[in-house]
């Protein structure tokens, strides 16, 4: 970095000696007090790192440029998938530079007038109120939707009359990590809540004892029914919704973050008081309900196909062995599992990116729907009697279009396009492998300017997550463009711990196999400078979340192997994630810090406690948001304390807090492209990158 970064003088962090013994083992935690994040001493210790860090990236000499040049490609029409109820279609749309995006409606017909029915941009002063889902009624008259401010995963649902677009004064508070799903009769729906946090707690509180309602129209949030809770059992999390002709309400039970679900189903036919039934209890694998005829129950599984299959159990019959297979498992993942106008729709991975398959209601094969090369593919939503579906195609070169597929013809056609003005001649996606550490295949995906040969002086942001699941595929981002044309090359690598290859692949990266996500990482970097793509004095690593975690790890096993790291509202401190709102439930992929073997384990990758003197880190740039209450800002706070404590050279180390922002969803877009505008200026100037052009 330049002499601007030797002139730092960080803001001073009181360093406790809090000292706690675990596990026999004495852990130092000088920084605790940072978990209040409401005391004077950590928001004085935080504004006084934010006025640095803005000082300092708004210096950056890319920074203006890049910030126009994102907001140019930023500013063009984005189209969210349709939904077709009771003859009318239901669509988000974000024009140009809007905040958020608004809903709108109208007949599906062509010519018809389109309505406003909800727009979030008017429900704040600074746009940070979002919309975070809706359901409509069967008959299109009723939407329920829920808001998020500032970021928080905290939301609260109302009730919209859909011709009117007036709302009732139907108000829910306290739901978290629920939707809203209406009854087949449109008189209620079913959502999940919490009690109600101590005041003051909000972001800090753990979150346990997920109880399910059901909410009348119009009546207050006291007179909303308790349809199931399990007090025996505080970590289970409770979603339920009817099914489409109205006879059984399903309940899928979660543990925490765990890949196995339970089933729960109650006969709506048989009475109020009827029993809830205990289909599939034992949590012994992923039951994703797709649709029923009667009673009989087809779901997405992963029992005894790690890669996933399509089973039909008839509740009448529900042991085992009485299953019948309707699609059944392959080498290639099944993602999603859609019955749509008597048609199986199958979404399957292939090294990490889509293809989709049609088949009868019998599960034999009708063919393929054409994705593009390193296409993404979602939607195929509807109900199991409807003729047609809407889904949406992208790619890391691909806008993104949205296209109406008819079930009896079996022909897509193109029903809405975002169009941005870029030349998708000029860049270009290539997929290649290298050998992990242990000698497992890993994928990247390379995303630059067409032409471009390995020079071995590239710059390279190296993106990557690795847990929980979570497939990293094709997508677009405008910003990414900003990245290519100052001469940088986007990799995206497959880390273990991800879904890109089923169940083996995740759990090769879960618990005590948690280095594994590390070590192909560190692969993946090593891999770009031996075919001569980069350096490391070119290179920057970045990831959110568990990806913020990734990067954290990474840096500190091998300092010496980047040049600039982003590490985005990361999990960085692995011996309290547990003991913050939802972090409880993160057990099922980390580990307990509470259990001997576990803690050995976390400790020894945990970026806060594997920091060590006298290193040189790379440039740093720690980005959290001040109201972000799914990784509790505190975990930065602490990070990025310990990390400008020990640099030993001359890099920065930054801590970027955004105000009144979460975890990153609902981000309206000029806050979004102020972020990102800093983070681009910040390893372009690590990396010693030129221009925008």
């Amino acid at each position: 970095m330049p002499s601007l970064a030797t002139s730092l003088t960080y803001p001073a962090a009181r360093r406790a000696d809090t000292v706690e013994q675990l596990h026999g083992v004495a852990v130092a935690d000088p920084y605790r007090w940072m978990e209040d994040i409401d005391s004077a001493e950590t928001v004085a210790w935080v504004d006084a790192q934010a006025g640095l860090a803005q000082g300092f990236l708004g210096k950056l000499p890319q920074r203006a440029r890049l910030w126009e040049r994102l907001k140019q490609l930023q500013d063009y029409d984005k189209h969210g998938l349709p939904q077709r109820v009771a003859g009318r279609l239901f669509y988000a749309r974000k024009t140009g530079l809007q905040g958020q995006a608004i809903t709108y409606w109208r007949e599906d017909a062509p010519g018809s007038v389109e309505h406003v029915l909800l727009d979030p941009n008017g429900l704040s002063k600074d746009g940070t109120v979002a919309l975070t889902g809706y359901d409509i009624t069967e008959d299109g008259k009723w939407m329920a939707y829920g808001l998020s401010e500032a970021g928080s995963d905290w939301e609260r649902w109302k009730v919209r009359e859909v011709e009117s677009g007036k709302d009732l004064a139907d108000d829910l508070r306290w739901v978290k990590f629920s939707g809203a799903s209406w009854s087949v009769k449109g008189d209620g729906f079913y959502y999940s809540r919490y009690a109600a946090p101590e005041p003051g707690q909000e972001l800090k509180e753990q979150n346990l004892n997920q109880k399910l309602y059901f909410h009348r129209v119009g009546e207050a949030q006291e007179k909303d029914v308790l349809i199931y809770e399990r007090p025996d059992h505080p970590k289970w999390g409770l979603h339920g919704g009817e099914t489409e002709d109205g006879k059984y309400l399903i309940i899928s039970v979660s543990q925490g973050t765990r890949d196995e679900n339970a089933i729960f189903y109650r006969d709506l036919g048989a009475g109020a008081g009827s029993p809830v039934v205990a289909l599939r209890p034992d949590f012994d694998a992923d039951y994703s309900f797709v649709g029923n005829e009667g009673g009989v129950f087809y779901f997405l599984t992963s029992h005894q196909a790690p890669n996933k299959k399509v089973i039909a159990i008839d509740v009448a019959r529900p042991e085992v062995a009485q299953w019948r297979t309707v699609i059944g498992e392959s080498p290639r993942v099944i993602t999603g599992a859609h019955l749509i106008g008597g048609k199986w729709i199958i979404e399957r991975m292939v090294d990490a990116h889509d293809e989709v398959a049609v088949y009868d209601v019998a599960g034999a094969g009708e063919g393929t729907i054409p994705l593009p090369n390193f296409g993404s593919a979602g939607g195929f939503g509807g109900r199991q009697s409807d003729g047609e579906t809407f889904y949406s195609v992208t790619g890391f070169d691909t806008p993104g279009t949205i296209y109406r597929y008819d079930l009896k013809s079996g022909k897509s056609t193109v029903h809405q396009e975002s169009k941005l003005d870029f030349d998708a001649n000029g860049v270009e996606v290539r997929q290649v492998f290298f050998k992990s550490k242990d000698g497992t295949a890993v994928p990247i995906f390379l995303f630059h300017k067409k032409g471009l040969v390995p020079d071995g002086n590239h710059p390279v942001l190296l993106y990557g997550y690795g847990g929980f699941n979570i497939s990293l595929t094709p997508s677009f981002s405008p910003s990414r463009l900003a990245w290519l044309e100052m001469g940088g090359i986007y990799a995206q690598v497959n880390l273990r711990g991800g879904g890109e290859y089923g169940q083996a692949w995740h759990e090769a990266g879960m618990k005590e196999r948690k280095q594994n996500v590390f070590d192909d990482c560190i692969g993946a970097a090593e891999y770009l400078v031996k075919e001569g793509w980069t350096k490391s004095s070119r290179m920057a690593l970045m990831g959110g979340s568990n990806g913020g975690l990734l990067v954290g790890a990474v840096i500190n096993q091998r300092p010496d192997l980047f040049a600039c790291a982003i590490p985005q509202v990361g999990v960085m401190d692995m011996l309290r994630f547990h003991k913050f709102t939802i972090g409880w439930a993160w057990q099922e992929e980390y580990g307990s810090p509470d259990a001997a073997a576990d803690f050995a384990v976390l400790r020894a990758y945990s970026p806060l406690h594997t920091l060590r003197a006298g290193t040189r880190y790379p440039a740093t740039l720690v980005m959290t948001g001040d109201h972000d209450d799914r990784v509790f800002p505190a975990h930065s706070f602490k990070y990025a304390a310990e990390l400008q404590h020990l640099q030993q050279g001359e890099a920065p180390v930054l801590l970027r807090v955004d105000r009144r922002a979460g975890h990153g969803a609902g981000k309206p877009t000029l806050k979004a492209l102020d972020e990102t505008a800093d983070a681009y200026a910040f390893m372009a100037q690590a990396l010693k990158m030129e221009s925008t052009k």
